[in-house]
């Protein structure tokens, strides 16, 4: 089975900048970890390479710098690992990531299921990997929360919405997006680590793709644009407000009036 797993390089602080311009985060020089979510992936891709044997190749769109995440990929059991990485692609919003994603993995060869975190920390849309199956053109199934039955044509998954919990079956090739109650993510092994060390993160540019259009990717292929972002103002003070119940809601009612917040 021909696994793919989609990881994506987010700020490993809340103490990040915007560029006022174009509104998206500045990435350089800030701390990165790999998207929390997507460890849940990883974990999901080889379970299953352990159930039905295949290959595990992990993917993410980033800046060069992103290959050492991809290092820790391999650490972690992938058995290849590709950046998306080109100029063209900076800027992009959700529909223009999961059409870059798209086609680098169209690029790369056949694919079984590709497997995305249920969403990005930086992010929080959950849209990019159902976006990513309607460009392929393949079923999808989101918020999997438990893999069943697999045959070589068709996988079993449980999917968790909340109220409602429900089990589907998926036609492959397909692509889900896993829960954090799926598995527990391993950690990097050091064996892996020395044994991967040399081993090569396949950077791919716009020139590999397919679709040359650069109207697709990045600002230019964007459908949605920022008006307006900014990072949360810190608080460290604190209130303490003291009586009886009836008492303390009407001083915190004063303290909503008084700060504007009602």
């Amino acid at each position: 089975m021909k696994i793919f797993v989609c990881i994506k390089q987010v700020p490993g602080t809340s103490q990040v900048e915007i560029d006022e311009s174009t509104g998206v985060l500045k990435r350089d020089g800030t701390a990165a970890k790999i998207n929390p979510y997507d460890l849940y992936a990883m974990e999901t891709a080889l379970r299953l390479r352990e159930r039905c044997g295949g290959t595990v190749t992990a993917v993410t769109m980033g800046p060069p710098q992103a290959e050492k995440m991809m290092k820790e990929a391999y650490m972690m059991g992938a058995d290849e690992a590709y950046v998306f990485t080109d100029r063209t692609f900076a800027g992009a919003d959700v529909l223009a990531t999961a059409y870059t994603l798209a086609q680098g993995i169209v690029s790369i060869g056949d694919y079984d299921i590709i497997i995305c975190g249920k969403q990005t920390t930086d992010g929080d849309t959950a849209q990019v990997g159902p976006a990513m199956a309607e460009y392929l053109q393949i079923p999808c199934a989101a918020w999997v929360n438990e893999i069943g039955s697999i045959t070589e044509k068709e996988i079993a998954v449980g999917q968790d919405f909340v109220n409602v919990r429900q089990k589907a079956k998926l036609k492959l090739p397909c692509l889900i997006t896993v829960e954090k109650e799926i598995y527990t993510p391993r950690l990097p092994s050091y064996r892996l680590k020395a044994a991967t060390s040399e081993r090569k993160v396949h950077m791919v540019t716009f020139a590999d793709f397919k679709d040359q259009d650069r109207t697709h990717y990045g600002l230019k292929g964007s459908a949605t644009s920022v008006e307006r972002i900014f990072p949360p103002a810190s608080h460290d003070g604190q209130m303490f407000l003291d009586g009886s119940a009836a008492e303390t809601a009407e001083q915190l009612a004063e303290v909503f009036v008084k700060e504007k917040y009602i």
